[in-house]
């Protein structure tokens, strides 16, 4: 069996490929550049929408992150990463597998206000101020579920540490470099914890490739003065 990840660094794709070395098997990476590569006809038979992550399995083409991680967690059952149709947990595994693309889509919009957008007179504090906050109730989202979870270290499950934990902790990698994380405590400690994980360090941008954050963090956009009245 041959697996092979299409992935650009610092995308969606990043959480595939932590999954995949959680996962402990053998697979080739393809990596790309962001730019027009992704809109060729030889991508694009890949992935119709021209993103990444595109994955090859089974003699078959996969995208969508979400439907991935499932593919995969039941693909290699033995891994533990998923939870199966009459576990007690699965409900909470597919929320939270999933939760991670709701986070990513505000993060997406806080990427292209910061870093595509190149010229200040293109951007919209407005929008970066809304999702920033937006960001800030997923996290909260995470600090109740943590809280509600409990002991001492806890992951998404009571049942341990998944591919829930993947997702979700991927999508707040991001949305690090727009939002702190550091007043969510609970949230804060667990993303210490699994970000210490040999898969994640081996999920990050090789030293020297082309990264899509050129800095560690964005501050917000300041927000313009209200006219004098």
């Amino acid at each position: 069996m041959t697996i092979r990840l299409h992935h650009c660094h610092e995308a969606r794709s990043m959480r595939v490929l932590w999954l995949l070395n959680e996962l402990g098997v053998d697979f080739d990476l393809v990596v790309y550049p962001f730019d027009a590569t992704l809109r060729s006809p030889a991508f694009l038979a890949l992935n119709p929408a021209g993103r990444v992550p595109a994955l090859e399995i089974d003699g078959q083409v996969m995208f969508e992150s979400g439907a991935i991680v499932e593919y995969l967690c039941e693909r290699f059952p033995d891994s533990g990463l998923g939870r199966a149709p009459g576990d007690a947990d699965r409900m909470q595994w597919l929320i939270w597998v999933h939760f991670a693309e709701t986070l990513s889509q505000h993060v997406a919009t806080l990427n292209q206000q910061h870093v595509v957008l190149y010229e200040d007179h293109m951007r919209s504090p407005i929008i970066m101020k809304i999702e920033a906050k937006r960001v800030e109730k997923c996290f909260e989202a995470l600090e109740t579920r943590l809280n509600a979870v409990g002991g001492d270290a806890p992951y998404l499950l009571p049942s341990g540490f998944s591919a829930a934990d993947v997702a979700v902790g991927q999508a707040v990698y991001m949305a690090r470099f727009f939002v702190h994380s550091d007043p969510f405590m609970r949230l804060h400690d667990w993303y210490t914890r699994i970000t210490a994980r040999p898969g994640f360090a081996a999920s990050l941008p090789p030293k020297g490739a082309d990264r899509l954050f050129a800095q560690p963090f964005y501050p917000p956009w300041p927000m313009p003065a209200a006219p004098a009245r």
